[in-house]
């Protein structure tokens, strides 16, 4: 007897989507790749929001393009969700909590300090190698699952783990299209392609695509700021937006270019605010808040602040309102097919790189470390535990070890 996987559930509210994004937010540790594992698993595997084809699709189209990837993907499933208000509750729920806290440490809070923050955050670090190992193992078997495709999706780790940080995820989603293109031109066609249905019409797309073409020709004309003001915060920030591919920990340099190199903020200080980025959930794009507040001289850090934010993530969240009106069309010839099935295969691979490094090297620095983080893989995939619970019983056990050993 065959299982019939619960079918996709297409329609829901804005305060649904904003609920579930907001409680991603708070515990959505590890990067932008680590994000991806915990969208899958909460909103493809038990909320059945949308379908794992499509979840690897959206994932592609945001890795191939600029801006926060993790940040995008989440905006596109809430459009997909509940429309126009949907992403945006998207968007605000993931942000929310980490850019309140990244203003909350510009202001000089400390955040995650101490011994007891250390072994918390580290147990946050164990529970995401769990999250996103389930997430390798439940995608391959889906998107990767015969000699060919898994072959391509080696192939994608190694150029992931070998290629420049900051083309790595990119190349190897262009090298799974490419191999699509040569490989798969015979597979069937799907006659329903592209689940990706949204309340977004192609005239927003459109205006979308010439909102963000303007912008970008706004902020890539050079132009020279001594002091830190509204609108120079907003184009320092809206140029690393628009130009980062890959998004997460790329965006780094960047940011240390429009901010340390022209004096607004100094190195110790933008190595702190980093520090802080490292130890929150959400996307790391929301350091951008922290160094907003942070500059000098600042008459309104909270202003500045959100300009920062805002300016930020801005370009990336036009540029896939604009592709995806168009995407089902796209997608539906042979050809885009094939390529996809490559792309799909690309995205298993990025995946298990992304869970060597940094997941896995930065987490797990012992034989216990290897204990918890197996035992926590078990829970979440054979015995079905939520991850929010057993993020709490895997970091009060860290605390624990840290207390008496």
């Amino acid at each position: 007897m065959t299982v019939t996987a619960a079918p996709v559930s297409r329609q829901g509210s804005p305060v649904e989507v904003l609920l579930a994004f907001f409680r991603l937010g708070c515990m959505s540790f590890g990067g932008p790749i680590a994000h991806l594992g915990y969208f899958r698993t909460e909103l493809v595997e038990r909320r059945r929001w949308v379908s794992d084809e499509e979840f690897a699709e959206l994932v592609a189209l945001a890795q191939s393009m600029p801006g926060p990837a993790s940040s995008q993907v989440a905006y596109a499933l809430g459009l997909i969700r509940a429309g126009w208000p949907g992403g945006l509750g998207a968007w605000v729920g993931f942000t929310l909590p980490s850019a309140s806290l990244m203003l909350a440490f510009a202001f000089g809070r400390q955040v995650f300090s101490g011994r007891t923050g250390a072994a918390i955050l580290h147990g946050l670090q164990l529970i995401t190698v769990a999250v996103v190992a389930q997430a390798v193992m439940s995608m391959q078997a889906k998107l990767a699952p015969d000699r060919l495709r898994l072959a391509l999706a080696i192939a994608a780790m190694g150029i992931t783990l070998l290629a420049p940080a900051r083309v790595g995820t990119f190349l190897a989603i262009a090298f799974g299209a490419a191999a699509g293109l040569v490989l798969m031109r015979d597979g069937s066609i799907d006659e329903k392609p592209g689940g990706l249905k949204l309340s977004v019409s192609r005239t927003v797309g459109i205006v979308a695509a010439v909102c963000f073409g303007f912008l970008v020709g706004v902020l890539v004309v050079p132009m020279s700021f001594r002091e830190p003001t509204l609108w120079s915060v907003f184009t320092a920030f809206g140029r690393t937006g628009a130009l980062v591919f890959g998004g997460g920990h790329v965006v780094l340099p960047l940011l240390e270019d429009v901010t340390v190199a022209k004096g607004w903020i100094s190195q110790q200080n933008f190595l702190s605010g980093y520090g802080a980025a490292q130890a929150l959930p959400g996307p790391l794009f929301s350091f951008a808040a922290y160094l907003g507040a942070a500059v000098q001289p600042n008459p309104n850090p909270l202003m500045l602040g959100l300009c920062a934010l805002l300016a930020i993530f801005l370009p990336g969240l036009l540029l896939i309102t604009a592709v995806l009106p168009f995407w089902s069309r796209i997608r539906r010839g042979r050809t885009v097919q094939a390529a996809i099935r490559g792309i799909h295969a690309s995205v298993v691979g990025v995946l298990i790189a992304a869970l060597y490094n940094p997941v896995w090297s930065s987490s797990v620095h012992t034989g216990s470390d290897f204990w918890i983080a197996l035992t926590a893989f078990a829970l979440l995939t054979v015995w079905r535990v939520q991850p929010l619970l057993l993020a709490l019983c895997v970091c009060m056990f860290c605390w624990l070890r840290s207390a008496f050993i």
